[in-house]
């Protein structure tokens, strides 16, 4: 058109500038000075979404602000801008100056809540988009069972779940994948097997979800039946499945064929192992304990190894007291400025292990000097559409005082069972009946204490818990399950 000598005008300007990337938008961003159409409403606009789909958030909040009047379509491009890069203060400001939002409006600010670790956050704007009449579409129902899987929501995610099928909304592959992940992560794997059975279209992410659910689940002949069943439909896995599929191996020490997965992925599918790969090779042998061989590979590897798979080592360190390799690692992470919380906090717990006071006051100096602050653990319940959290030894909830009194009904309980504390998983120089009373008001438990009085008897109590549950507490669990007729299903970050 250019090279015809037409000169475009306003309407040509908004048009090109919907689908061209950054530099492309850069230049014609100079012609629209140059010709006298930057100042048009629906040029700048188009400006906008080209600077924030970029990523120059300086850019296309400078543009934002010269324009005179601002339309609805300026303001959901700006909020895009900020969400799709965590800045969700700033997109909140500028979402809630709306006086009129329509579904897009709340789509990209409850999915920018979801993809940035705010899941409670996005539930609660949901809540409030439906108080205010607007209808939840495709894109809204994805981003809200995201945030329902983040958190354990099962009951918030059934009821959307419900929703789709009541209001039209087609269920292909991304929504039933999407309740596949949320079903699984919720701990609801029977629900995630009829969904996933229901979907006439199941593409390589749909089995890849189907697969991981089994894998965190503990169900990895599952995931392995799961796999053939894929590859005999046509379906090639990609290298997502060989994460899900080596996941489930590393849960069962299947190492002879974590191997065989491992090696076919370069030798017969052409797909070059990623760092999570060899992430879930390291998780697999050292779990086994194979300390020895995880190391050897990482030492071998093609790719620079990273903070997590020297992180996965040291955790079988201290699984299988092997101080002297950990020291080893943890030196080499320092040394080389990988070092994160978890290497730190991971060491100390090695040390206070094996009675090295010492040792766990030296690495807490070190964690001090170095600024890094261990992350609380923290244990969530869903209880009538509503997620209730706990720390350890917490005491803000309002059922406070019936938590401790359920509490020491389980103790007492525990004690007619002459279950022993196991308090050497207490890290922490203190005597005998301290670590107990310590272990006692671990979060998971608290949480386990108000699932027993806020629910009805009989009915499944789900648990989800940031970090890494204790073996006192997985063992403590397993008797209230036992004690009480409740089925309990426990999530930390690994199952």
């Amino acid at each position: 058109m250019m090279g015809d000598g037409i000169e475009p005008n306003a309407f040509t300007f908004s048009s090109v500038l919907k689908s061209c990337p950054l530099e492309s938008g850069k230049a014609l961003h100079c012609l629209a000075v140059k010709l006298g159409f930057c100042s048009d409403p629906y040029v700048r606009t188009g400006l906008v979404d080209v600077y924030a789909r970029g990523g120059e958030i300086v850019s296309a909040r400078r543009l934002f602000d010269s324009m005179p009047e601002k339309s609805l379509v300026s303001l959901t491009a700006m909020i895009t801008c900020y969400a799709k890069h965590g800045e969700l203060k700033e997109a909140r400001v500028v979402f809630d100056e709306i006086l009129e939002r329509d579904v897009v409006c709340w789509n990209v600010m409850i999915d920018g809540y979801a993809q940035h670790g705010k899941p409670d956050e996005a539930l609660v704007l949901f809540r409030q988009m439906l108080s205010a009449g607007v209808r939840p579409n495709e894109v809204t129902v994805l981003s809200v069972l995201s945030a329902c899987g983040q958190l354990g929501a099962l009951e918030v995610g059934r009821w959307i779940h419900s929703h789709i099928q009541n209001n039209g909304i087609q269920m292909n592959a991304h929504v039933g994948t999407a309740l596949v992940d949320m079903y699984s992560k919720c701990g609801s794997l029977e629900d995630a097997l009829l969904v996933f059975e229901s979907m006439n279209h199941k593409d390589v992410v749909a089995w890849n979800s189907m697969i991981l659910g089994y894998a965190i689940h503990g169900s990895s002949q599952c995931a392995l039946g799961t796999f053939n069943t894929m590859c005999r439909s046509g379906v090639n896995p990609n290298d997502i499945t060989f994460i899900a599929i080596l996941t489930a191996c590393s849960h069962t020490g299947l190492i002879k064929e974590g191997w065989d997965f491992f090696n076919s992925m370069k030798d017969k599918y052409g797909i070059q192992p990623k760092i999570e790969h060899y992430g879930c090779m390291v998780n697999l042998l050292s779990r086994a304990g194979n300390l020895e061989e995880a190391y050897q590979l990482v030492k071998e590897m093609e790719i620079e190894p990273d903070a997590v798979i020297w992180g996965t080592l040291l955790g079988a360190c201290r699984l299988h007291a092997k101080t002297a390799l950990a020291e080893k690692i943890a030196e080499f992470l320092v040394g080389k400025d990988l070092a994160n919380c978890g290497t730190y906090t991971l060491l100390s717990n090695i040390y206070a292990a094996s009675g090295d006071w010492e040792g766990v006051a030296k690495v807490r100096t070190l964690m001090k000097s170095s600024g890094v602050v261990k992350e609380k653990g923290c244990s969530s319940i869903e209880v009538n559409n509503r997620v209730h959290e706990f720390l350890a030894g917490d005491k803000r909830h309002p059922k406070s005082r019936e938590i401790y009194s359920m509490l020491d009904e389980i103790n007492g309980w525990l004690k007619a069972y002459n279950y022993r504390a196991q308090t050497e998983m207490v890290l922490h120089d203190l005597g005998e009946a301290q670590k107990e009373q310590s272990l006692e008001v671990h979060s998971e438990r608290l949480a386990i204490a108000f699932g027993l009085i806020s629910t009805e008897a009989g009915s499944t109590i789900r648990i989800v818990k940031n970090l890494r549950v204790c073996s006192d507490c997985h063992e403590v669990t397993k008797l209230v399950s036992l004690m009480m007729g409740r089925k309990i299903v426990m999530r930390d970050r690994n199952r």
